[in-house]
């Protein structure tokens, strides 16, 4: 892929159509499904990534950096739809401002749900996190969450999954980790020059401290 030149250094330039093209991988037996949405804005500047801060009174996954999403509900026509409830409720996306350009694979959490991941372009404006569910909402650079001295990752042992690699992504005061890290790395590498590095940093024991 090209690469634009901006302050006289290489950016990675984003190519949604690679997602468009891609054939997700589905995770069909889990036991409660659910759905995020990937939400890229367009800048002068280059792309940037909506996520939310979860709040920190939430039962699972309190206080983590998240893309907006949520478990599927009886009334949801498929998980596409799921993903753009949830993010107009937690961060005000509006019916039919979006566009959807395609999907990610499927991944599994250790809360027994599978996840489905949708990529869509969202205007760039003032978004209002619900703060039942939203501490707050950052909007991160794609320049910044490629860039290699804000990556590490680790190796430990894991009670559900055996021996895992966990990735972790720090831009502008924020860690990018657990699921939607996993999510970030199959986004970043479709659709920029970004190539996850072959080895972990580290390895380290099971009951290692996490961010928080």
């Amino acid at each position: 892929m090209d690469r634009s030149t901006r302050d006289g250094q290489l950016t990675p330039t984003v190519d949604l159509s690679r997602v468009s093209t891609h054939e997700p991988v589905a995770v069909c037996d889990e036991e409660r499904e659910a759905a995020v949405l990937v939400p890229v804005i367009a800048r002068e500047a280059g792309e940037y990534l909506l996520f939310t801060k979860r709040a920190d009174h939430l039962g699972e996954h309190p206080g983590q950096m998240s893309f907006p999403g949520g478990g599927r509900e009886p009334h949801d026509s498929d998980l596409c739809e799921t993903a753009l409830r949830e993010s107009h409720e937690e961060i005000g996306l509006r019916k039919g401002e979006s566009r959807v350009v395609g999907r990610l694979d499927d991944i599994r959490t250790v809360t027994s749900y599978s996840v489905c991941p949708f990529v869509a372009q969202i205007p760039d404006r003032e978004y209002l996190p619900d703060q039942r569910e939203v501490a707050e909402i950052a909007v991160l650079s794609v320049d910044a969450l490629t860039d290699r001295s804000n990556y590490e990752s680790e190796q430990r042992d894991h009670p559900h999954y055996g021996d895992i690699r966990l990735h972790f992504f720090h831009v502008d005061g924020y860690t990018v980790w657990g699921a939607t890290a996993r999510i970030l790395v199959q986004f970043l590498e479709l659709v920029t020059d970004w190539d996850l590095p072959p080895d972990a940093d580290r390895r380290v024991d099971p009951d290692a401290d996490l961010p928080t």
